[in-house]
């Protein structure tokens, strides 16, 4: 007869040290932008996966509170975090430029071509989500060795300290993402601050005006030498000139 095998108690390990300043906080708030809102959510969001798996692993479900915290669970609250970011941070950017367009009292028309493309608002977006691109290899190790913790026994305790290992080091890459992510949107308020600038510094054009002004008083010049005689009137204008006078009589 077979012993079937004795698995080994999984424990969730803690995540919240190795999350560093993604619970600690940083100082990021340009523009009257903070980001302290979703970092907390990302923190909560990943806490609440946490603690799921911890209840099933204290109820034997080995294979769901593995599943809890598999890579697509942390990709999907990192996900959910860049894509709020990414919305404030054009929403931001979108009232700054119509307030510096108004401001100079910038034509409606060309007040619309302000506005961010859907296009320009994709880059944005995705260059923020670029930020998490030293997460994904970590999340890959926790799937390979939660698989392998799946079905440790005693005898490979190891394979459950390298689950768990593997769980704090995405946690710690997670903290490094969201940094990255702080600096990307630094980035992107610097350049679309020029932008704003570039905008506060438009006047509306004056060629128009100077060229109606010049042409006025060309024409008021010479119709001033052609009254004191000093210029002949033109055939073609004769007609019109002798109605006017006889007007004036």
């Amino acid at each position: 007869m077979t012993t079937p095998k004795l698995l080994i108690p999984l424990r969730i390990p803690e995540l919240g040290p190795s999350l560093g300043q993604l619970v600690t906080g940083t100082e990021l708030g340009h523009l009257g932008l903070t980001l302290d809102e979703f970092r907390l959510q990302l923190v909560t969001r990943l806490m609440e996966h946490a603690g799921e798996a911890r209840r099933l692993a204290a109820g034997h479900e080995r294979q769901a509170a593995i599943a809890a915290l598999k890579r697509s669970v942390w990709m999907g609250v990192w996900e959910e975090a860049v894509n709020a970011v990414a919305k404030r941070l054009t929403e931001t950017i979108e009232r700054r430029l119509v307030a510096e367009a108004k401001a100079v009292r910038m034509p409606a028309r060309l007040c619309r071509r302000v506005s961010m493309t859907d296009v320009e608002q994709r880059a944005l977006a995705a260059r923020l989500g670029a930020a998490g691109g030293g997460l994904i290899p970590a999340l890959v190790v926790i799937d390979e060795k939660g698989t392998v913790a799946m079905t440790a026994t005693a005898r490979e305790a190891e394979a459950v300290d390298e689950w768990q290992d593997a769980l704090r080091y995405a946690a710690r890459r997670l903290e490094a993402a969201w940094l990255a992510l702080e600096g990307a949107v630094d980035r992107e308020i610097s350049h679309w601050q020029s932008v704003a600038d570039a905008l506060a510094a438009w006047r509306k054009t004056l060629w128009p005006v100077f060229v109606t002004g010049v042409t006025g008083a060309a024409l008021a010049a010479w119709a001033g030498m052609m009254l004191g005689g000093v210029l002949p009137v033109p055939g073609w204008l004769q007609p019109l000139w002798d109605s006017i006078f006889a007007f004036l009589r």
